[in-house]
């Protein structure tokens, strides 16, 4: 009742009024050469892969400050421009193998840690042991009752080890109807499917790994889930399974045929699915080092001349992988495009506000946030204590890898169709003589794999948004074949470089002038972009609204 009457009271508020989407008409310069000396530095190896809890934490943190001091830009957080993020360090040592017994033989599978399946825990304990675990295959691992889908119906899986399919349903089923498609929902995520094995009771989870629906190949598994790992310093932690991880598709092939389960995707995909006894028993372990420590959120502002209290939040990572296994004699994880290029934009576009003769009516604050590699930590945590009130937050720009090969002709929207803030950024796209595209991979699930997600979750409009797909000058089958070398061999790799005799920056320039004009709108003007209808934040934000206007 009282979500109904928040949203009732929303909709009488916000009636009235719709969103002058009219491209502002400010013209800004935001020069190459800015951006080039801010890559130089924060992908430079002195700043050792920006991972959290390490010296290349504290050079970062301590050069945004001095950066956004020089702009003359206020703290964020009260007198700090720092916002303390606590955090827990569990670094695993595997077992050499994961064991599946198979019940009533002699035979058992023995798979090989690295190569064949990744295992870890998010179980602050020194000692993380599943052993002779009945192993259940349990479908997709998804519980979604407005899709009427149980794959635990009829099975409890208390203590027991289960194996799920990575993606959702209806990823490359042909079936629009079937959840959305080849649109990747929540209940696709990795994140999801080890939160819902861990609701249902379960010991293990074991995601089975194919490129093509996870949207990276094995070896990012392998580098993203292996060594020192983060998670929020929670004092009252939700239930994880004892360990969750993966398994690659040609070891759970071998696992499936044992157990006597052909068409194992087919099988999953139907409605009336029902979880399988896989006749075999699992058995693996972690040992963990475990270190408590203090990250950071960078947070600084322009305080608005008429309208303090109102919020617009650009956000971005500035973290990466840092030091890790030698790749090519390469041990230091740079992250320049992810996300480095992002923070540039930030800073760029920050510099840009700083030097507007006139104020803009509503504050604008540039969040740069940590442990975003380990799970979206830092967004997560501002989202759980948010420095400014979502319903007083206007919108959210977040920026997460800038396109480096030139000006780009599309602006892709991740998440296109979600909220009014489409209109904003097709108007500025417009300006820039560009089109505007929803993402043409849905299947990845994107939306949900940057920060923009947790302002999201706690109702705050998100815009997510950047050239991606056709180059002005190179067109389509070049930006394909970049995306495509990158996702090989770069992504989550050392070898994601800044190379200076290789990239054309005028692209992050591009971009961050279209977002600069975005914020600069929202930030002139008295409306609050709303979610559109059918949108899974949209409820959240009508009762924080309705609250707000009491």
């Amino acid at each position: 009742m009282k979500n109904l009457l928040g949203y009732l009271i929303a909709m009488l508020v916000f009636s009235s009024c719709q969103p002058n989407t009219e491209s502002v008409g400010i013209e800004v310069s935001i020069d190459t050469l800015t951006i080039a000396r801010h890559m130089e530095i924060l992908a430079s190896d002195e700043f050792m892969g920006r991972k959290p809890f390490t010296e290349g934490e504290e050079k970062t943190i301590y050069y945004l400050e001095s950066e956004l001091k020089a702009m003359g830009l206020k703290p964020g957080n009260g007198d700090s421009y720092f916002q303390d993020v606590p955090l827990v360090e569990i670094t695993g040592k595997q077992s050499p193998n994961v064991v599946f017994d198979v019940n009533d033989s002699e035979n058992d599978f023995r798979f090989k840690t690295g190569p064949d399946a990744v295992i870890y825990t998010q179980q602050v304990e020194e000692l993380a042991l599943v052993f002779q675990s009945n192993v259940v295959f349990a479908g997709y691992g998804i519980v979604a009752p407005e899709y009427g889908w149980n794959d635990y119906e009829g099975m409890d899986v208390t203590g027991k080890t289960v194996i799920v399919l990575v993606n959702d349903p209806g990823f490359g089923s042909g079936d629009s109807t079937l959840f959305k498609g080849d649109e990747m929902t929540y209940y696709g995520r990795w994140t999801y499917k080890y939160e819902e094995a861990a609701r249902q009771g379960a010991a293990a989870v074991m995601i089975v790994h194919e490129t093509v629906p996870a949207g990276y190949p094995w070896m990012v598994v392998e580098s993203s889930w292996t060594g020192a790992k983060l998670n929020l310093d929670d004092p009252n932690p939700p239930y994880m399974c004892a360990l969750q991880g993966w398994i690659t598709r040609s070891s759970a092939v071998q696992l499936f045929q044992s157990a006597g389960i052909k068409n194992y995707a087919q099988m999953a995909r139907n409605k009336d699915f029902k979880p399988v006894d896989m006749n075999m028993k699992f058995s693996g372990g972690v040992v963990n080092e475990i270190k408590k420590d203090m990250s950071r959120n960078v947070v600084a502002m322009i305080e608005g001349s008429t309208r303090p209290d109102e919020y617009i939040i650009y956000s971005g990572h500035w973290d990466h992988l840092g030091v890790g296994s030698p790749i090519d004699g390469d041990s230091i994880y740079n992250g320049a495009h992810d996300n480095a290029t992002g923070v540039t934009g930030i800073l760029t576009i920050a510099e840009t506000f700083s030097k507007l003769e006139t104020k803009p009516e509503r504050s604008v604050v540039f969040l740069f946030v940590t442990a975003e590699e380990q799970g979206l930590l830092g967004s997560a945590y501002y989202g759980q204590n948010p420095i400014f009130p979502p319903n007083q937050s206007v919108a959210n720009i977040n920026i997460d890898g800038l396109p480096a090969y030139g000006e780009m002709k599309d602006l892709t929207i991740t998440g296109y169709g979600q909220s009014e803030l489409d209109k904003y950024a097709t108007a500025e796209a417009k300006k820039q003589g560009r089109y505007v595209i929803p993402d043409p991979d849905p299947g990845k699930g994107y939306f949900f794999r940057s920060d923009h997600f947790n302002f999201a979750k706690i109702g705050i409009p998100a815009l997510y948004a950047s050239g991606s797909y056709e180059s002005m000058e190179k067109g389509v089958e070049f930006i394909d074949g970049k995306t495509q070398e990158y996702l090989a061999v770069k992504y989550h790799q050392p070898q994601d470089n800044y190379l200076p005799e290789e990239w054309d920056l005028k692209g992050i320039a591009q971009d961050a002038k279209l977002l600069f004009n975005v914020g600069y709108k929202l930030a002139n003007e008295t409306y609050f972009p709303q979610w559109n209808e059918g949108s899974e934040f949209k409820a959240k934000r009508d009762t924080d609204m309705g609250m707000r206007k009491k």
